[in-house]
This record gives C-alpha cells, structure tokens and sequence, in this order.
C-alpha cells in the first residue's frame, strides 16, 4: 500500500497477520502482574531526577494521512540515558541487589542496556562489569566506563560477549543482569520487562480522555513489546477499544 501526501510518499513493504492472536487479560497478567506492575512504576517515580517523558502529538503527520491523532513518546528525555531502556536495567539492578552493596552485576550489551545496568549499578553504589563485542563501537564502550562500569571487550559477535560474561560471573559469583531470558534464567528479564511498563502507565496519564486504537513499536528482542501487552493488559478495559 502506498499513501501519497503533501508530496511525500508513505508505504509499508508489508503487513503479517497473527493467526494465533489472543487478548487474554489473565493469561498475560499472569505472566507480569498488576502486582510487578505497580512496583515498578512506584519505585522509578520515586527515583531523583524522574519525571515523565512528553507524549508529543504529531499533528502534521496526523493530517497527512488522514488520521484523528498521532502521537509521539519522546524517550530520548528519559534520564541522561536517552533510551526507554534506562527503565529496565537499571530497576532490574536494583531488585535483584536488595540494597546489598557486595554484589557485582554484570550484563553482555550492544549499548543501551548495558548503559542502563551501568547507570543502576552507579545509582546504588555497586560495582559493574559490561562485556561488549569487538564490534561495539568505542565511543558506546566509553559511555558505559564513564558511569564507573568496567567495559570489558570480548572478540566475537554479540552472542560471544553472552557467553564470556555467563562464565566469568560464574566464575566470581557475580549476579548476571541480562534483558532476555533463557531456561532457569527468568525473574531478571521479568524485573526489566516490569521497568518498561511505566511507559504505558504515563501514555494512559498523560492522553487523559482520548482513547488508543493502535501502538506502533519496534520490537528488538522482545521485551519492550511484551512489556506494552502487559501495561495494556493492566488497565486496557478504562482506554482502549478492542
């Protein structure tokens, strides 16, 4: 499909259906709870410097194509971190650690949520070990040395980077903070998913009488778009129209 407006041309390549779609409310609250929920966004609130990121109405764009509303959340205000991932790891650290200021966590990244450990461990006064790939770029490298992380770079893609930090944070007994999951490694990416959440809880604050049709996000790994079901999935019925 192809929409020309204004002279700018707006198309998609293309469209995949779901055919195993189900909006179950308790089968996805039972996977992250209203309980997870409301714990997350009530301890980030409380963090120093917190404070909503703007919900931007995008009314050119609404009128060229045609739409009633569009908007915009502009995570690029969301702390020093400029990335919605500032919510997940860095609330992960901080509920895994339980104010012990002994345990090392260690994260592998390709940048933001290693920034976002590095920014939760610096918060709490912990010590932080982040492995980066060789094809990292140096200056993601030095952002996360500059919030007191040691970068440590492992030869190898991503998935090598995983691996070194699996084995020498077993080694030392440090606590691995990892935003995606795999057998018996589960309750930590959950604790992220739970930080993500408070990006639904402020769009519902913050669009007051208007009602939500469609979200659009990118998915990545997962974790932000399970975490938007479930922020959904938690106050759908007051807002949305399914």
């Amino acid at each position: 499909m192809t929409i020309l407006s204004n002279g700018h041309l707006w198309k998609h390549t293309e469209f995949i259906e779901n055919k195993n779609f189900s909006f179950d409310k308790n089968k996805i609250l039972n996977s992250l709870s209203k309980k997870d929920i409301d714990e997350a966004y009530s301890s980030i609130s409380n963090w120093n410097n917190y404070t909503p990121t703007p919900l931007i109405e995008l009314n050119k764009l609404s009128k060229e194509l045609n739409l009633s509303k569009i908007f915009y959340k502009d995570e690029s205000k969301r702390f020093d971190l400029k990335s919605f991932k500032a919510l997940g790891g860095a609330y992960a650290v901080e509920k895994i650690t339980k104010g012990n200021k002994d345990i090392v966590v260690a994260t592998a990244t390709a940048g933001n949520h290693g920034r976002s450990v590095a920014w939760g461990a610096r918060r709490l006064g912990l010590k932080c070990k982040i492995f980066i790939s060789e094809f990292v770029s140096e200056a993601r490298g030095q952002a996360m040395a500059d919030l007191g992380a040691d970068v440590v770079k492992v030869k190898g893609n991503y998935e090598k980077s995983l691996i070194e930090c699996i084995k020498q944070s077993t080694e030392n007994n440090w606590q691995i903070v990892q935003d995606v999951a795999w057998k018996d490694y589960m309750l930590v990416p959950k604790f992220t998913m739970a930080g993500y959440t408070v990006m639904m809880k402020e769009i519902f604050d913050q669009i007051k009488n208007d009602q939500i049709t469609h979200i659009i996000l990118q998915a990545g790994v997962g974790g932000m778009a399970g975490a938007m079901v479930a922020g959904i999935a938690d106050i759908w019925e007051m807002y949305l129209k399914l």
